[in-house]
């Protein structure tokens, strides 16, 4: 049974590696077809939200964390984990208000902490393309790959709920479970693209070869899946993506 919202008409689920330019065509679609026809959905909103609203408090003393329960005060000796700079032993906590631990942390990492999730993360700043995501990104794989294990569908049904246009571009397909799940849910009205682009002009757009994020499954999950529907080429030249676009539109435009 297909989960909660419309009955879309269309649902093209995008792929490709860092930097090739997923978000920027599926924008690029969604603003010449109107975005009361079209939705651009992301696997990794529901997960960074998620993961923000996850917190980062551990209690290596049998205390019972007081952090979201109302307290202002915290246990003297606590542990907090950030991906982006390991393990930090905060003492003499005890009483500190929630806006004085936020500074009593961010004096250790400036501009990382704050109170905007539990996690002390800003799920607004995790959606965009800057160094702020990117301190957080291993972890955040590592988190969604828990997650994925438990419950495979967590995310797709997570971003479907409540969308009413016929039109859906799903703009960071990772997993083949991901396209099982959207081919089971809607059948035949469900199609995959590959968005590709030579390593050359990745680098151009601020790709560096990451370790642990380019070499795991989030990166890696789709490189042998076969045939997709679609391939989409944004190696740079502009007319030969603006052909390809136009291709593309056109097959939606026949699904309305």
């Amino acid at each position: 049974m297909a989960p909660l919202g419309g009955a879309p008409r269309l649902v093209l689920l995008f792929s490709g590696k860092r930097k090739s330019g997923k978000d920027f065509v599926t924008e690029a679609l969604q603003s010449r077809l109107g975005a009361d026809v079209c939705a651009v959905l992301r696997l990794s909103g529901p997960l960074k939200e998620q993961y923000a609203q996850t917190p980062p408090i551990l209690d290596p003393f049998g205390w019972t964390p007081l952090l979201g329960k109302g307290r202002k005060e915290f246990p003297r000796v606590v542990r907090v984990t950030s991906p982006a700079l390991g393990v930090l032993w905060v003492w003499e906590a005890l009483q500190v208000p929630r806006a004085r631990w936020s500074d009593a942390v961010s004096a250790k990492a400036p501009g990382i902490w704050g109170w905007e999730g539990e996690h002390g993360l800003n799920f607004q700043r995790l959606l965009d393309t800057s160094t702020y995501k990117e301190a957080f990104r291993k972890d955040m794989i590592r988190w969604g790959e828990e997650k994925r294990q438990a419950d495979p569908g967590f995310f797709c049904r997570k971003i479907v709920e409540g969308i009413s246009q016929p039109i859906w571009l799903v703009s960071d397909t990772r997993r083949v479970s991901d396209i099982q799940w959207f081919r089971e849910a809607y059948g035949a009205v469900t199609q995959t693209v590959r968005v590709v682009a030579l390593e050359q002009s990745r680098q151009q757009r601020g790709w560096v070869f990451t370790p642990g994020v380019d070499d795991a499954e989030s990166e890696c999950g789709l490189d042998n899946f076969g045939d997709f529907d679609w391939v989409i080429e944004n190696h740079g030249v502009e007319q030969r993506l603006e052909e390809q676009l136009e291709n593309l539109i056109e097959f939606i435009r026949s699904r309305l």
